[in-house]
Formats: C-alpha cells, sequence, structure tokens
C-alpha cells in the first residue's frame, strides 16, 4: 500500500509561527463527545491545517499537552494516513508533521463538530458535571 503523501501548502517554507493563544484555555474541544484518534488529534489536525510543522511547533499553541501525548497523537494519526512525517537529510535534523488530503477531508467535520459543540456547550457541560457526581457517589 503506497504512502500517503503531505499535501504542500503554497508558501510552506515561510509559514507564521503559530499562535500561543491559538485555543482558548476553556475550548470546548475537552466536551466534544466524538473522537478522531485521540483527544488532542483534532487540535493537531489545526495546528497542521496551513502547512507542515515541527514537532516543537505544535507545543506552543497545545499548552497541556505532555511530549509523550503529543508523540502519541502524531503516530496514531500518521498510522491512519491522516498525518505524514518527513525527515529532512542534513544537520541538524529536520522532522515535520504534515497534513494528508485525507487528514485535509477531515476539517469540514471538525468544523460541524465544533459548531455543534459550541451550540451544546451549556448542555454538555450540565451533562459532564452530572456523570462525575454520579460518578463520585458510587
Amino acid at each position: 500500500m503506497p504512502k500517503p503523501q503531505a499535501e504542500q501548502a503554497p508558501g510552506a517554507a515561510s509559514l507564521a509561527p503559530l499562535d500561543p493563544g491559538m485555543f482558548d484555555p476553556v475550548c470546548p474541544s475537552t466536551l466534544v463527545p466524538f473522537r478522531v484518534v485521540d483527544k488532542w488529534a483534532p487540535l493537531v489536525l489545526r495546528c497542521l491545517e496551513d502547512g507542515p510543522r515541527r514537532f516543537s511547533e505544535l507545543r506552543v499553541p497545545l499548552r497541556g499537552i505532555t511530549a509523550k501525548s503529543l508523540t502519541h497523537s502524531l503516530r496514531a494519526l500518521e498510522r491512519d494516513g491522516f498525518v505524514v512525517r518527513a525527515e529532512r537529510e542534513g544537520a541538524p535534523r529536520r522532522v515535520e508533521y504534515a497534513m494528508t488530503p485525507l487528514g485535509r477531508g477531515l476539517l469540514g467535520s471538525l468544523d460541524t463538530v465544533c459548531a455543534w459543540t459550541r451550540e451544546h456547550w451549556d448542555e454538555l457541560l450540565d451533562a459532564r458535571e452530572a456523570g462525575l457526581s454520579r460518578a463520585d457517589v458510587r
């Protein structure tokens, strides 16, 4: 089976740095009841939306993610064909991650899920709190 190819964004070599405030600290992503790979994967895909990024660049807006969790998410996204890892020859070694066309195809669905989550934010919070209360009683 051929390895998925990264989709090259125009001007990928001169991408602006990722904004550390790209994701609101109270981002509703933790409440989304749907998972693609894991809880961090949709955020990683958003970071790769404009072009390839290095591991260290991805950690900037993903405050709170450990190196181990980011590595796990990237490997799972690569395994499932959503992301491709490219290692550049030379010194220093340079590894970049880029979204594949299959991964880019998820962006519209992620937009829909994000909109649904924003619309049902209060209900999701209430349900989460009720579920946690029930779990504490057990």
